[in-house]
């Protein structure tokens, strides 16, 4: 973007968004990856809430494939731990909440009642290799939408892929069709939560017109 370009967005970008600065700030320019956090514990209620949003967000023919598996208990947090890289160990003892953010499989079990217009849905899903491909793409998207949403609530996201999703699935997850691919702490950032803002790539590197 030349100087003249970016001098004329910052002039109107308030005018371009149905949503306030602040707004804007919090869920993208301010928000950060937080690697620590206080003691504040995150609710049953957030958690709920935060769900409620975040399943609106568009899906491949409306798959909502993404499943959150909310560690409670310290048991499940130690069993998680023993699969999680070394330098994630300690934001994830700090976090109040940590979720596994895990993808459906199956998730075309479902398709007759999330995509009801379409009665051949689910018979688009029977190859297995195809199915998981699309089960894991969109979750990620979903996972997105997620960020965001915690981002939403006034809480911080730590989301992390420096872990053993085979051993997490085969221990957090055996005997069900999930499977595990990103982590999120999640709570009020403390005072230390953030390493430095790493730069961003500019207008002209990133968008195309054709």
């Amino acid at each position: 973007m030349t100087d003249l370009a970016a001098d004329l967005l910052a002039e109107t970008s308030d005018d371009l968004f149905a949503i306030d600065a602040e707004a804007q700030d919090r869920l993208f320019r301010t928000a950060r990856t937080a690697n620590r956090f206080t003691d504040e514990p995150v609710s049953d209620e957030q958690v709920a809430a935060l769900y409620d949003l975040v399943k609106w967000g568009p899906t491949v023919m409306n798959s909502q494939p993404m499943r959150l598996v909310v560690i409670r208990s310290d048991q499940a947090r130690a069993r998680l731990m023993t699969h999680l890289a070394e330098g994630n160990l300690a934001k994830t003892a700090s976090a109040p909440l940590v979720v596994v953010l895990a993808a459906e499989t199956e998730f075309h079990e479902t398709l007759p009642t999330v995509f009801p217009h379409a009665p051949g849905a689910r018979e688009r899903f029977t190859d297995d290799d195809a199915r998981i491909r699309t089960a894991l793409d969109q979750a990620w998207l979903q996972a997105g939408y997620f960020i965001v949403g915690v981002r939403a609530l006034g809480l911080a996201a730590g989301p992390m892929a420096g872990f053993d999703a085979v051993g997490v699935d085969a221990d957090l997850l055996a005997g069900t069709t999930l499977r595990s691919f990103v982590v999120v702490n999640i709570g009020h950032p403390a005072p230390d939560a953030w390493f430095d803002r790493s730069p961003r790539l500019a207008h002209d590197d990133v968008v195309t017109v054709l």
